[in-house]
């Protein structure tokens, strides 16, 4: 019965995407829904940007082996990016009224930028989706014990399918639908589960006093270690294009802004179930806490509670993590055809053959996904390392560009390249300090650098 819920569940789902579909006429209404959301289909959108696998899967296990304090990453610095986009970045950039985050870097510094941008914001999005059909694999390992592997390629395909009819249109819709399963099916099991262990108050009194530190002993290392997990999603998916793309959808920039808001709330709020839950579990099945921590809510769930909660609990995985992968595999998929394929052809590719590469695009990066996901299976590494390069190559541009009258092209190149080569090397030599750090300071020290020296040359050429 199980079994045939999900595959119903997956089935509507499709056909919810593809009656979206038919809102698709242009390239623009593939990557952003035609730039007319309402607030609750924006929010909901917004909210299921990062509601997907590391959420319940991976910040419920990492919360189970270290505490509060090792899931900075995730929510915490989930909901501070959404919150910084919308106080910052919101409506500034959709009065550009652009198509993709590579188009903001062709205005404000030129079409050489714009490629390379380009090619530091798809890549990162390959470990994202990676994740994502990891945690697919792993339910339907539990459910019907498929190996791990098999269950990525069949999620895959599922979820690319979905994603190459409908783009911005089909996953807008769906993500509006599938949050309200995500927080009724989590609520429902955290009330079971808390009831069943005696209530709220019987839960926290076993668990120890460490696990809800929230701050870093006051040494430099941890320290640096603390900004460091806050600034992974924090600062480093505002350069990213699925933000982008979900708040760019909306139907004008105050709804741009405010979707911001809500959606980091909700999120903050909603990412909090799957903790209580982790708990719930820790108290009432203590031995199920032990082996790969990933796997210990949908194991109890399958092991402990009635049909109608795993079909809740299922559902809402699902819900959670098809609305993220869809959106992961559309933005490196319009990166790429607006911002490197489109502009070899100089602007002589019409619209719907755009659109057609755009689709293409979609299947190339959900393949090199899928590969990924068959050969790893960490899911909240996967998801930290796909939010690093964006932070220490587009981070500086993006945020001087708007902000700083001076900031140039050569600024913003030498931030890029100097700023994942810090990273690199950093990474490469294993030095105590957390790479990104050092590399994201060295970011914005090129990119104001490398304004200045241009300006200084040019002066000193005209003289």
């Amino acid at each position: 019965m199980l079994l045939l819920s999900i595959i119903a569940y997956l089935i509507v789902t499709i056909l919810i995407g593809y009656w979206a579909s038919r809102k698709v006429k242009t390239s623009g209404d593939f990557m952003l829904a035609g730039r007319s959301l309402p607030i609750m289909l924006s929010s909901s959108a917004l909210f299921a940007t990062w509601f997907g696998s590391e959420t319940v899967f991976g910040a419920s296990s990492e919360f189970l082996n270290g505490g509060l304090y090792s899931v900075i990453e995730d929510p915490f610095g989930a909901a501070l990016c959404l919150v910084l986009f919308g106080l910052f970045f919101a409506r500034k950039l959709y009065n550009m009224n652009l198509l993709t985050l590579g188009d903001y870097f062709k205005i404000r510094f030129g079409k050489r930028t714009e490629l390379v941008a380009s090619i530091f914001l798809a890549p990162p999005y390959v470990g994202y989706i990676a994740a994502q059909l990891v945690a697919m694999g792993l339910i339907l390992n539990s459910v019907i014990g498929l190996e791990v592997w098999q269950g990525v390629i069949i999620s895959a395909f599922v979820v690319t399918f979905y994603t190459y009819i409908g783009g911005m249109w089909a996953i807008s819709v769906t993500d509006f639908i599938q949050s309200i399963i995500i927080v009724v099916g989590l609520l429902v099991l955290a009330i079971i589960l808390g009831n069943k262990a005696g209530g709220f108050s019987s839960v926290m009194t076993e668990v120890h006093p460490s696990t809800f530190r929230f701050l870093p002993n006051w040494n430099l290392k941890e320290i640096m270690l603390y900004v460091a997990a806050w600034s992974v999603l924090g600062l480093g998916s505002i350069p990213s294009q699925d933000v982008f793309q979900r708040v760019m959808s909306s139907g004008s920039a105050k709804i741009a802004v405010r979707s911001c808001f809500i959606a980091a709330g909700l999120y903050l709020s909603i990412a909090m179930l799957p903790l209580f839950i982790s708990l719930c579990v820790k108290h009432l099945y203590p031995s199920m806490a032990g082996g790969d921590t990933q796997l210990v809510l949908p194991n109890m769930v399958l092991a402990h509670t009635p049909l109608f909660v795993q079909i809740l609990f299922f559902g809402s995985l699902l819900s959670a993590i098809m609305s993220t992968t869809s959106s992961a595999i559309l933005a490196p998929a319009a990166i790429f055809s607006e911002n490197l394929i489109r502009p070899l052809t100089k602007g002589k590719i019409k619209d719907e053959n755009l659109l057609m590469i755009t689709r293409m695009c979609v299947l190339g990066f959900a393949a090199v996904a899928t590969i990924m996901a068959c050969l790893r299976s960490n899911i909240y590494e996967l998801v930290g390392e796909s939010s690093v390069l964006s932070l220490v190559s587009l981070l500086a541009p993006l945020i001087l560009g708007i902000y700083w009258k001076k900031a140039n092209a050569n600024g913003a190149l030498l931030s890029m390249v100097l700023g994942t080569l810090t990273l690199a090397i950093f990474a490469r030599f294993n030095f105590a300090w957390p790479a990104l750090l050092p590399a994201t300071a060295v970011g914005f020290l090129a990119m104001v650098g490398g304004s200045l020296l241009w300006k200084q040359k040019e002066s000193n050429d005209k003289s």
